[in-house]
């Protein structure tokens, strides 16, 4: 029985507000990714980090392969010259990023890796600024340079005289080496190739894949002493699994990309700001992870640059 017109409009309304408005997509985008700071950290000692990677894409490719593979077959032409450029996006943005993350939930709490991740958009700024020329304006400024206050106070525990002796936790340093991995993503992507955005997640998701088999092929034991440990996942390592390989790697990249095709990666960036607030919350609720105050004295830091940057665009326009 077919539905009726009304229930048709109302569907495609719902559909029009989630692909076609961008602060929705770009506020769902730092959701889902809080809940993979959230399972990244459930994930210890439940399932090896370079299986969570692995098993991430595996999964996230096959989900997306029958949805994709009409769009990739009319996209073949313009994928293959495009490719470079979508192996640099799945290696770097996609796997390295988890990875990186993923290693570091062992080191450090899930709201201090949420936290963090604040510095991706004051990487892309800069970035947009020394690589391309793209004057920031004086209310981004003071918004980065809150951002990078808000940063460091998390990254040191709210002591920032730690850094002049380089003393800052392993897990802390891997997630700041993350968020360079993620904002070179970004900043790259006005070089995506002019394909359809399923085709886009889909080869990237599939690039990530064979960068996590490189990965896990470098890691203790190789990929022959990697295979065996999955019997060795627990159902919380199942769940975790399950989680991440639907909800950030399909459905937060294809929001965030899309969202940063209408406004840009200057203001797209931005809402990645939202983790500290997502990924706390998720942190807190599930985790059970407790609030420092340094935790809120970098959160209020953080959310101040986020009113200030977007603020700044929106006046200016």
């Amino acid at each position: 029985m077919s539905s009726s017109p009304e229930a048709r409009t109302e569907h495609k309304g719902w559909a029009h507000l989630l692909l076609d408005h961008p602060y929705v997509l770009l506020v769902l985008a730092p959701v889902f990714w809080g809940g993979n700071i959230t399972a990244g950290k459930l994930a210890v000692g439940q399932i090896a980090p370079e299986m969570l990677v692995l098993g991430r894409w595996v999964g996230a490719t096959l989900i997306l392969l029958p949805f994709a593979w009409n769009n990739v077959v009319r996209d073949w032409s313009k994928v293959v010259p495009g490719l470079p450029a979508l192996i640099f996006y799945g290696a770097l943005g996609f796997a390295g990023f988890n990875m990186a993350m993923y290693t570091a939930a062992a080191y450090t709490a899930a709201v201090n890796a949420s936290i963090e991740q604040a510095a991706i958009p004051v990487l892309v700024l800069i970035g947009n600024f020394l690589i391309f020329a793209v004057r920031p304006r004086l209310l981004q400024i003071v918004g980065l340079i809150l951002t990078i206050v808000g940063v460091i106070w998390v990254a040191t525990h709210g002591e920032p005289a730690r850094l002049l002796h380089l003393d800052v936790n392993f897990g802390d340093a891997l997630v700041l080496l993350a968020c360079l991995f993620y904002a070179a993503y970004s900043l790259t992507l006005r070089y995506r190739p002019d394909i359809s955005w399923v085709s886009f997640i889909f080869v990237t998701a599939l690039s990530a894949l064979a960068a996590s088999l490189v990965f896990t092929a470098f890691s203790p034991g190789g990929i022959s002493g990697t295979m065996p440990k999955v019997a060795e996942i627990t159902p919380m390592g199942w769940a975790c699994l399950a989680y991440v390989m639907i909800f950030p790697s399909i459905l937060a990249q294809l929001c965030y990309a899309r969202g940063l095709h209408f406004v840009g990666p200057n203001r797209a960036s931005i809402f990645i700001n939202l983790l500290p607030l997502t990924g706390t919350i998720l942190s807190v609720l599930i985790i059970g992870e407790r609030l420092e105050s340094f935790h809120l004295v970098a959160a209020v830091l953080v959310i101040a640059g986020i009113v200030l940057a977007e603020f700044s665009v929106r006046r200016a326009k």
